[in-house]
């Protein structure tokens, strides 16, 4: 059985472990564009993004108690609020100093939540992989079950027709002998040989 040989490009397999990193850096980079045009010590934008934080980690938590429980839509409403907060805080932040050092903790949380993702996407590949092989292992001893049976079904086949023409052969050369009476081999027990009409043959 084979199967084609797929391979990823490095580009596609770094883009997962580097999508924290840079998810965090470029909400960084931006809250600190924000800042230089204005948002430096502003109450108003400070409030805004304050609430913004807090809304969305009330929905986090509603929609991680609520009766469905969809963990996808709270770790995303949770991940949307340590970005506002981040953003606010690099916003109205005068200096680099904490911008930084929430950036470092939120890239830290955000990579230990992924290595959990990471580790069970990790163990349901490797699981299905050893029931694929062990499936594909299952088939290839059938086929070669189902091909020991066939071929000695053919070798039994190819005997028996080898034996039956053997016999043939060996009472067409016996009956051609001299003193040759097919009635004594019926009373040894063998069975009656059928009756040769000599004048059809002759025609």
């Amino acid at each position: 059985m084979n199967e084609p040989l797929t391979s990823r490009h490095w580009l596609a397999e770094a883009a997962p472990k580097a999508a924290p990193a840079l998810a965090t850096s470029t909400v960084l980079i931006l809250a600190r564009i924000w800042n230089a045009n204005g948002a430096e010590h502003s109450v108003g934008n400070a409030v805004l993004m304050t609430a913004l934080s807090l809304g969305a980690a009330v929905a986090g938590a509603l929609a991680s108690v609520g009766r469905a429980g969809d963990g996808v839509i709270a770790g995303t409403a949770f991940a949307s609020s340590g970005a506002l907060a981040l953003a606010g805080v690099a916003g109205y932040a005068d200096g680099w100093s904490l911008p930084l050092l929430l950036w470092a903790l939120a890239t830290t949380v955000s990579y230990a939540l992924a290595a959990r993702h990471w580790r069970t996407d990790r163990r349901e590949s490797l699981a299905h992989e050893r029931q694929f092989a062990a499936r594909r292992e299952e088939h290839a001893h059938v086929e070669r079950v189902e091909a020991l049976r066939a071929g000695a079904q053919i070798e039994v086949a190819r005997e028996g027709a080898a034996y039956a023409e053997a016999l043939a052969v060996a009472l067409t050369a016996r009956a051609s002998l001299p003193g040759f009476d097919p009635i004594q081999l019926t009373r040894a027990g063998l069975p009656e040989l059928p009756a040769i009409d000599l004048t059809k043959e002759e025609r």
